[in-house]
């Protein structure tokens, strides 16, 4: 065995999964990771001393080849859909014994044990067995890190095979095409194949927590962002990529609990990971300083772009990706809360990325209206992204997730509003995207006013003010707001022509009321009196 580490090597533990080969590191410090990457010239140092990679053919998550194993276990309990994709049981024993093989005859694995759930209830240790040392990197950055004394009697609860040079037969292996990642709840073991994308390590074990936790635990896991001011209030930010989830819950006045994985409980909230995975597309000191000063020795830069010639970063290039990406222990933000464990929130907040320019920048949700938003999760695509894509698309993913969640989404939903109610929580929903026009017509909306709306909404500047019903879409808007302009709180009045804007609104209107159409069900009355009037 090749024991670059001082700490008990896990030899029979690792016969026993299937591990034969003698040439394996145990639990290396970032420094050893990042050197051995740099050895084997997988990867380079950029100008502040981060590893910067490049992930490959993938360079993001793929969700049409994401597979959970259908089985006496799952076969009642998972929502079956077009992201919960089933596969035979014989198909993942016939994968992880291939992938096994393939990782037995390389020549050299890392393994690193680690765990997820910072509330000591509900924690699950994990152990992963990857091909390359930066993927070993990522698992430190991303997880909880054990202390050398968990270490020396560690039992995972769950392993995860990652083989980024190892490739599926679609013929013969029940895929849709090479790459793969699979869970089988009853091995409790997560198979990665043919991509070498980090997000799908992190992913699957929030797909493992979405599933367990909720359906086993009666514990609501979300796809968030949360953090916590000074007199203990909690703060929780839903939203999907891009919406600014990972941004605005970095606020230098309160102390970070996550950027995007959470549990809550009876009592608390508390973070699932022990870093960050924040994307670095445009990223800058001025808007965004605790992440661009995250980017040091030990953050994993994935797929970005260099200056000709230089070692500094290109943050605006989209050359390999718009989905470049940095990893990074959450104690890197200086105002990081550890242990991640918080109280009850007080306030929530739903994020959009509206490119239609619709939605207020800020309003207040009623109780039926928090849910049918909640469950609708919308955000929006700008123009520009795709080949011939001229406007402004919709995207629906409920519970702000849809990809990562196990059960139907009515489960998720019951619960937060449940929550919601007992605990008298506020919910906002913030539009971080434009204003005065849709995508290339208006702009899109200022991050100081966006921080300011928000800054207001948690200190309770909001509470007495004077609100307007939206026409459609119904929530409440408020006429003022401490330093933001009161012409920038209605959208409507943002528009030179505001006859465009009605239209523009019912055209969305339409959109959400079509894609409810397939949870109106299973829903109550309080959240179909939410949805917009047309």
């Amino acid at each position: 065995m090749v024991l670059t580490t001082s700490l008990q090597f896990p030899a029979t533990a690792l016969r026993n999964a299937g591990i034969s080969n003698d040439k394996v590191h145990y639990q290396l410090t970032p420094e050893e990771l990042v050197s051995q990457t740099l050895q084997r010239e997988q990867g380079k140092l950029n100008a502040s001393g981060a590893l910067c990679i490049e992930t490959g053919e993938f360079t993001g998550r793929s969700p049409q080849d994401k597979f959970i194993v259908k089985d006496i276990l799952t076969e009642h309990s998972v929502h079956w859909n077009q992201f919960n994709i089933a596969i035979d049981e014989k198909f993942f024993f016939q994968l992880k014994n291939k992938m096994l093989d393939y990782l037995n005859g390389r020549e050299e694995l890392w393994v690193r044990d680690a765990s997820a759930c910072a509330h000591p209830d509900y924690k699950i240790r994990i152990r992963a067995i990857t091909e390359h040392p930066w993927s070993s990197l990522f698992v430190h950055n991303m997880f909880l890190r054990p202390e050398e004394e968990e270490l020396e009697n560690f039992q995972h609860d769950w392993l995860i095979l990652q083989a980024p040079g190892f490739k599926a037969n679609p013929a013969v292996d029940g895929t849709r095409q090479h790459n793969f990642a699979i869970i089988s709840f009853s091995e409790k073991t997560i198979l990665i194949g043919g991509t070498g994308y980090t997000g799908e390590i992190k992913k699957g074990i929030f797909t493992v927590l979405n599933y367990l936790l909720p359906h086993e635990q009666n514990v609501l896991s979300m796809h968030c962002s949360a953090n916590k001011g000074n007199d203990g209030d909690v703060a929780v930010f839903f939203g999907l990529s891009g919406t600014g989830k990972t941004t605005l819950s970095a606020d230098p006045e309160r102390k970070l609990i996550g950027d995007d994985e959470h549990g809550w409980n009876d009592n608390a909230v508390f973070n699932f990971e022990g870093g960050c995975y924040a994307k670095c597309i445009d990223l800058s000191p001025a808007k965004e300083p605790e992440i661009y000063n995250a980017i040091r020795p030990g953050a994993l830069v994935e797929n970005i772009v260099f200056f000709e010639g230089s070692d500094e970063i290109d943050f605006s290039s989209a050359r390999i990706t718009e989905n470049t990406r940095v990893s990074y222990p959450l104690h890197y933000i200086s105002n990081a809360l550890e242990p991640s464990v918080a109280g009850i929130p007080k306030n929530i907040f739903f994020l959009t990325c509206d490119a239609y320019g619709v939605l207020p920048p800020i309003s207040k949700l009623t109780p039926g209206q928090a849910m049918y938003q909640f469950i609708s999760g919308y955000t929006a695509k700008v123009a520009g992204t795709e080949a011939g894509v001229t406007e402004p698309k919709a995207t629906f993913s409920a519970c702000f997730g849809a990809p990562f969640l196990p059960l139907h989404p009515g489960k998720y939903a019951e619960m937060l509003g449940r929550k919601m109610k007992e605990h008298n929580v506020n919910v906002w929903m913030i539009n971080t995207g434009w204003s005065g026009g849709p995508y290339g017509v208006g702009k899109r909306m200022s991050l100081p006013y966006t921080r300011a709306m928000i800054t207001a909404a948690l200190n309770g500047q909001l509470e007495n003010v004077e609100y307007e019903r939206h026409a459609v879409f119904g929530m409440m808007m408020p006429k003022q707001c401490p330093g933001v302009p009161v012409n920038v709180l209605h959208p409507r009045y943002t528009w030179a022509d505001r006859v465009a804007y009605d239209a523009m609104a019912k055209n969305l209107a339409e959109q959400f009321l079509k894609n409810f159409e397939k949870y109106a069900s299973g829903v109550g009355e309080e959240i179909l009196a939410a949805a917009p009037k047309i």
